[in-house]
Formats: C-alpha cells, sequence, structure tokens
C-alpha cells in the first residue's frame, strides 16, 4: 500500500490563491509549517522517523498559531501531566499529530511543539520509573504476603 492511499494528499496544483491567503496572513509561515505536518506524517508512515516542530523557534503571529490550531483541529485524547509545571498533550484531529504546551509555575507557556508519532515520548513510561513501580509491586505484595 502507498502513503499517498493512506492519507489524502493534494498536489501544490490544486490549492488555491483562497487557501493560501486564508492560512498565510502576517508571517506566510502558516502553510509551510501545515506542509512540513504533512511531510513528517508521511516519514512517520514510511519508516517510524518520529519529529517534533518547535513553534516557539518560528516566527507567528498569535493568530496563525490559532490557525494552526484550527486546521489540525481537535483528536480524541487529551493529558495533563504536572512534573516542573504542567504539560497539556492534545491529540490534533489528525491521528498522529499532537500538540504539546509546557507551561511553569507560573502558568506562562515555556515550550509549544507539534509531535509527530504514534504516542508521544514525553507519556513513554522511562525504564527506571518502572523498575521503581516494580519494586513498590513487590514491597507491597510481600508486606500483603505475611499478613494472610
Amino acid at each position: 500500500m502507498k502513503i499517498t492511499e493512506l492519507i489524502e494528499v493534494k498536489p501544490i496544483t490544486e490549492v488555491n490563491a483562497e487557501d493560501v491567503n486564508k492560512f498565510n496572513p502576517a508571517t506566510g509561515n502558516v502553510l509551510p509549517l501545515l506542509f512540513e505536518v504533512r511531510h513528517a506524517l508521511a516519514r512517520w508512515l514510511k519508516s517510524g522517523e518520529q519529529s517534533v516542530i518547535d513553534l516557539r523557534r518560528i516566527p507567528l503571529m498569535p493568530n496563525e498559531e490559532e490557525l494552526i490550531e484550527q486546521a489540525l483541529g481537535e483528536g480524541e485524547v487529551t493529558t495533563q501531566l504536572i512534573a516542573l509545571g504542567k504539560s497539556l498533550i492534545n491529540e490534533t484531529g489528525i491521528a498522529g499529530v499532537w500538540m504539546l504546551t509546557h507551561y511553569n509555575n507560573d502558568d506562562q507557556i515555556v515550550g509549544k511543539t507539534i509531535e509527530v508519532t504514534d504516542i508521544p515520548s514525553i507519556l513513554k513510561s522511562q525504564p527506571a520509573d518502572m523498575r521503581q513501580g516494580l519494586k513498590h509491586l513487590d514491597d507491597y505484595l510481600s508486606r500483603e504476603a505475611t499478613l494472610q
């Protein structure tokens, strides 16, 4: 099966001027960024290569970030992580495309990325944490077994 069979791909000639103007205000970075997301998703489907696009490193006007979010839509998964500040992880309306927003302790945005992957790396358990969890469960079961 070809990648183009898995996702809708429009030839560049089908993108009309109205679409470009809608997604290309001010800096002109919205449409190219959406194309980057599209290519990242195709790359992930072909090779499993994850991509991270740091929105804070791209000169965007406030309304452009909003346009990107509108274009990507809302998905089915939203989660919040609390570790050195809050992080919101939202699946977009495009499976495999995630929007991550990181906040400091004063609830100010300190980072915003688009991650193209099956599951964002920030949500994956680390082996050291899993070993600690196993020890905790073993200790609990040992205590319970001695009480029986």
